[in-house]
Formats: structure tokens, sequence, C-alpha cells
């Protein structure tokens, strides 16, 4: 596991984090302000960076996903051989033999089929440096906007110096 050490984040979530920074500022004014004499109450900005972060990672990903970028959309799996993926199809160990996963299935045609969202995403830390998150996925249609499949899945992710980056996947599709 990578430390800590000032962590980063890429171009790519940048945009979206800023937004989800902005939100966040703005709530946290108007908390101190409704809360007149409690506004001196410490707040926990650790946990909401890090909810904030992951959900701009993911939405970054899905992003990347729906453009056909497979490339971006595993840069937030942790390059190692003890990452692990786990779905219908059993156990996926190292990020070598979930690329294989994705490009046999989902990118077999050279892209994928569907554009991807995730919902109800919920992010619980787990320290300062891990986090466990759990949602749904969505899978659309790209021409009709209709939903193909959907399921949930629950992240074990750790904080780096490039950002948070996924350990353990499990995702499993709705029946």
């Amino acid at each position: 596991m990578c430390p800590r050490s000032g962590a980063t984040t890429s171009r790519r979530t940048a945009p979206i984090l800023n937004k989800y920074r902005r939100t966040l500022g703005l709530a946290l004014l108007l908390a101190a302000c409704a809360a007149g004499d409690d506004a001196g109450a410490p707040a926990r900005p650790a946990a909401a960076d890090a909810r904030d972060e992951i959900v701009a990672m993911l939405e970054a990903s899905a992003e990347s996903w729906s453009r056909g970028d497979l490339d971006g959309f595993l840069d937030d799996y942790l390059d190692t051989e003890e990452t692990t993926f786990v779905g219908g199809s059993g156990v996926v160990r190292g990020t070598d033999e979930i690329r294989r996963r994705y490009t046999a299935g989902y990118w077999s045609t050279g892209r994928p089929e569907h554009r991807l969202r995730f919902d109800a995403i919920e992010v619980r830390p787990l320290g300062d440096d891990h986090a466990l998150a759990i949602g749904r996925y969505i899978l659309e249609s790209p021409d009709t906007g209709e939903t193909a499949a959907t399921g949930f899945f629950t992240l074990v992710l750790t904080r780096t110096h490039a950002g948070w980056k996924i350990l353990h996947d499990h995702s499993s599709a709705s029946s």
C-alpha cells in the first residue's frame, strides 16, 4: 500500500471534485450560519473530503467507460497483484486479470456497448487512508437511455499519492 504523502487528483477527476468541494463549502457555510452558537463545533472535513473525492473518482470512471476508455476506467484500481474483483464468475486477482475480464466481456468489440453511471453511492471512512463505498451501477443504451443492466457494488479503497484507488471490487448483477 502507498502512504498518503500528499494525495493529489488527476486531471480527469479535478473538475468533478471541484464541483463537490464548492457544494460542500456552501453546505458547511449554510450549516454554520444556521447553527448560531454551535458554529465553532468541529466539523468532519476529512470524511467529507474522502466522500467527495471517491464520488468524483467514480463519476470520472463512469465517464471513461462511456467514452470507451478502458485505461481511464481501470486507472482507479490499485495496480497490484493483490487487487481483487469478485463477480458472478468468481474471484479475479491482479489488475492484469481484471483487464482481461473486462476485455473479454464488456470490451469484446473494442468498446463497451452501454454507457455506465453510478447511483446511491455511500462512502464510509475506515480510518484516514481507507474507505468502503457501496452503490448501484447502471448500464444504459447510448441511443435510448433504456437500462440494459444494473447491479450493486462494494469497493474497498485506499488513499495513495495519486488519489483514491480500489483494492477490492465486489459487483453483483441484479436479477
